[in-house]
C-alpha cells in the first residue's frame, strides 16, 4: 500500500475518532441536563479532596451544608472525598438532595458514599457546566488547583458578562486573604483587573454568614423570576418555601 493511501486511512481514523468524541460529549451534556433539571435551588461546594474528617474545614463544610440542606437547598459537589464528602454528608444528614458530579482522576477522586444523586463525567468542561448551571451560589473552601480553577472560571464568566453575578463565597480568611491581598496589591496595581472585580467575592469564616449571603441572593433570584415569568414556576415555588424557612431560621 502506498504512503498516500496509508496517510488517507490514518486521517479517516482520526476524523472518525473526533466524531465519536463529539457524540460522547453531547451524551454527557444530555445526561447532565436531564438528571439535574429538577434539582434546584442548589448551592455548589468546592474544596480540597485531601481534607480529613478531623480537619476544621471538613467540619465547617459539613455544618454549612447541613444548615443549607435543612432550609431546603440541594447541595452539589464534585462527588469526591475531603470537603466534597463533608458537604455531601451534611446534605445527606439534613435530608436534602445530595448531588455528586464525579470524575475519574488518578489517586484522589473516589466517589463518596453520601450522594443521593450521582453522575459520572469523563470531561472536566462538561462537569464544570453542570456545577455552575444549577447553582445559586458557590461556597469555596480551601483547596488546590482544581478549586482555584473553578473559582477563576466563575470569576472570568462574571467579569466578561457571560454569567449573571452570583455569590462566590470564600470560606476561611486565613487561606483566602493572601490571595485577595495579591489581587489588590499586585493585579489592580498592574491594571490587569479592576478593583471592583475583587468585590465579586465575599470572604467569610462562619456558616451563618454563608446562609445570610445566599438568602440575599435567593430573594433577588425570586423577584427576578417573578418579574420575568409573571407567574410562579415549580422552581420559584421551591425557592419561596426556602425563603420562608430562612425567615423562620433567622428568628429561631
Amino acid at each position: 500500500m502506498s504512503k498516500d493511501s496509508l496517510r488517507i486511512i490514518e486521517e479517516l481514523k482520526l476524523r472518525q475518532g473526533d466524531t465519536w468524541r463529539v457524540l460522547k460529549i453531547m451524551s454527557e451534556f444530555v445526561q447532565g441536563f436531564d438528571e439535574l433539571a429538577h434539582v434546584g435551588p442548589a448551592v455548589t461546594f468546592f474544596g480540597s479532596s485531601r481534607s480529613k474528617e478531623r480537619d476544621k474545614y471538613y467540619r465547617l463544610a459539613y455544618e454549612t451544608a447541613f444548615n443549607l440542606g435543612k432550609l431546603g437547598y440541594a447541595i452539589i459537589t464534585g462527588g469526591g472525598p475531603g470537603i466534597m464528602e463533608a458537604a455531601n454528608r451534611g446534605a445527606y444528614d439534613s435530608g436534602t438532595t445530595s448531588v455528586g458530579l464525579n470524575i475519574e482522576i488518578p489517586h484522589e477522586q473516589h466517589p463518596n458514599k453520601y450522594q443521593t444523586l450521582s453522575l459520572k463525567f469523563d470531561y472536566f468542561f462538561v462537569r464544570k457546566v453542570m456545577l455552575l448551571k444549577y447553582s445559586l451560589a458557590y461556597v469555596i473552601f480551601p483547596g488546590g488547583f482544581g478549586t482555584f480553577d473553578e473559582l477563576f472560571e466563575a470569576l472570568t464568566l462574571i467579569q466578561t458578562g457571560k454569567s449573571y453575578k452570583f455569590p462566590l463565597i470564600l470560606f476561611g480568611s486565613e487561606y483566602w486573604k493572601p490571595l485577595l491581598n495579591y489581587m489588590e496589591e499586585v493585579m489592580v496595581k498592574f491594571g490587569t483587573i479592576d478593583e471592583s472585580d475583587i468585590r465579586f467575592m465575599s470572604l467569610v469564616d462562619d456558616p451563618h454568614e454563608v446562609i445570610q449571603l445566599i438568602y440575599e441572593r435567593s430573594k433577588e433570584k425570586y423577584h427576578y423570576l417573578e418579574e420575568y415569568y409573571g407567574e410562579e414556576t415549580n422552581f420559584m415555588e421551591k425557592l419561596r418555601r426556602i425563603l420562608k424557612n430562612h425567615e423562620a431560621f433567622a428568628h429561631s
